[in-house]
């Protein structure tokens, strides 16, 4: 018996037309409590940036999303990371980690001095995030400080310091 061939995944920059699908995929994800999250507060007045955000494809299906918005901390010019959100049933497949590195990838181009997002430490370290590099990121709400994760892109940059507001 010959082994079926691993689908090839796509990921591409989100196009107007990919939106319907992902935010379903997104609220497949986390449920209607995602809009009272403080990362939807932060995303109430970013700027969504299309070029920064992707889109996952296997077999022609979008599996997975990733989104980023122009923010600033303090004065430094930053990239919001999220939602990142993959089909419940890939989980685990890897798709989430290579989504996130095309998106960093993408705000290192771009000029971004960092990526910030809120989330679990453990999963976001295995492409650099870090607590302690988001440790005095201020955000719009009530937050738990450990989940305040930034990578610095530049790392000649000065450390993260300061109110998350519109870039």
């Amino acid at each position: 018996m010959t082994a079926q061939p691993k689908p090839t995944l796509a990921i591409l920059p989100e196009c107007p037309e990919d939106s319907p699908a992902a935010e379903a995929l997104i609220d497949r994800a986390f449920g209607p409590g995602r809009h009272v999250k403080v990362s939807e507060r932060v995303r109430e007045f970013a700027t969504y940036v299309p070029e920064l955000s992707f889109c996952a494809f296997l077999e022609g299906r979008l599996v997975g999303v990733v989104r980023q918005w122009r923010v600033r901390v303090g004065d430094t010019p930053v990239a919001f990371l999220g939602p990142l959100a993959v089909e419940t049933e890939l989980r685990g497949a890897g798709y989430g980690i290579t989504l996130l590195e095309k998106a960093c990838e993408a705000a290192r181009r771009a000029g971004y001095a960092a990526v910030v997002l809120v989330g679990d430490e453990p999963y976001y370290a295995r492409v650099g995030f870090s607590a302690a590099a988001g440790a005095r990121i201020e955000l719009p709400g009530p937050v738990d400080r450990g989940r305040v994760l930034a990578k610095m892109l530049d790392l000649n940059a000065p450390p993260l310091e300061g109110p998350v507001q519109p870039a």
